[in-house]
C-alpha cells in the first residue's frame, strides 16, 4: 500500500511561524513535523509515499529529498495553487495508482495509523476517529458496529467522534470529480450516507497541530517523554 501526505496548505493558522517556513517543516522535538509521519509510515511497512506540495514547495523537497534516508521512496505532486484536500488527492492519482492508499493530513500528529488493508468490499474509505478535542467538542461522525454514520441515532452507535485526518481511501472516492480545487469532506459524507465507509476508534494520543500553541504543547510532550 502507498501513502499520501497532504502538505500543500498555506498554514495560515500557524502564522507568523509559517511566514518563512512551510507548516510540514515546523520543528517538533527537534524534527520537522512531517518527519514524524515518514518515520511512522516506514515502520508500518509503507515503501512509497506521495506528498502534495505548493506553498514553499522547494523547501520541502530540499529537506526530504527522495526519501532514502527514511527507508522510503518519496514522490511529489506539485500544485501551482493549493487544490484543497479532495482536489489535491485527485491530482496525485497518477502517482498513487488505482489501489486503496493511506491518507495522512500533514498537520496532525498521532501515535497510530488506521488499519492497513481495512477496506471492505464496496467501501470507499476507512476512517480513524478520535475523542473530541477541546477545540472541536461536537465531533464529526459516529461509529455503529464498525461503520461510520452521520449521527448517534443509528442503532448501536456510539457518541460522536472526530475524524483524525488519517484514513484508508479508495481512489474512486475522488476520481470522477471535475478537476480543480474541492474538499474531501462532502465526498466522505455522501459515502457515509451510502454506507460505504468503515471506521475505528483510536483512544491514544492525537493532536491537531493547527495553532502555534498546540504545536508548542506537542513539542513539550514529546520532549518530556524522552528517556
Amino acid at each position: 500500500m502507498k501513502a499520501m501526505i497532504l502538505a500543500a496548505g498555506l498554514g495560515t493558522r500557524m502564522r507568523p511561524l509559517t511566514d518563512t517556513c512551510p507548516k510540514p517543516l515546523l520543528p517538533v522535538a527537534d524534527r520537522p513535523l512531517i518527519e514524524h509521519h515518514l518515520t511512522r509510515l516506514a515502520g508500518a511497512g509503507i515503501a512509497e509515499v506521495v506528498i502534495n506540495i505548493s506553498y514553499r514547495a522547494e523547501q520541502i523537497v530540499n529537506a526530504l529529498g527522495d526519501g532514502e534516508r527514511f527507508g522510503l521512496a518519496i514522490r511529489y505532486s506539485r500544485e501551482t495553487a493549493p487544490l484543497e484536500t479532495g482536489g489535491g488527492i485527485q491530482a496525485a492519482l497518477p502517482l498513487l495508482g488505482e489501489a486503496p492508499f493511506l491518507l495522512v493530513n500533514g498537520d496532525v500528529w498521532c501515535e497510530a495509523l488506521p488499519g492497513l488493508g481495512a477496506l471492505g468490499e464496496g467501501d470507499l474509505a476507512h476512517l480513524l476517529l478520535v475523542d473530541n478535542p477541546e477545540h472541536h467538542p461536537r465531533g464529526d461522525f459516529c461509529l455503529a458496529r464498525g461503520r461510520v454514520v452521520a449521527d448517534d441515532k443509528a442503532p448501536g452507535s456510539e457518541a460522536r467522534l472526530t475524524y483524525s485526518g488519517l484514513a484508508v481511501i479508495d481512489p474512486a472516492l475522488v476520481a470522477d470529480e471535475p478537476p480543480g480545487a474541492f474538499a474531501l469532506a462532502p465526498l466522505l459524507r455522501t459515502a457515509i450516507r451510502d454506507d460505504r465507509v468503515s471506521g475505528e476508534h483510536f483512544t491514544g494520543r492525537w493532536v491537531d497541530v493547527g495553532t502555534p500553541e498546540r504545536l508548542a504543547a506537542l513539542d513539550k510532550h514529546l520532549r518530556c517523554r524522552r528517556p
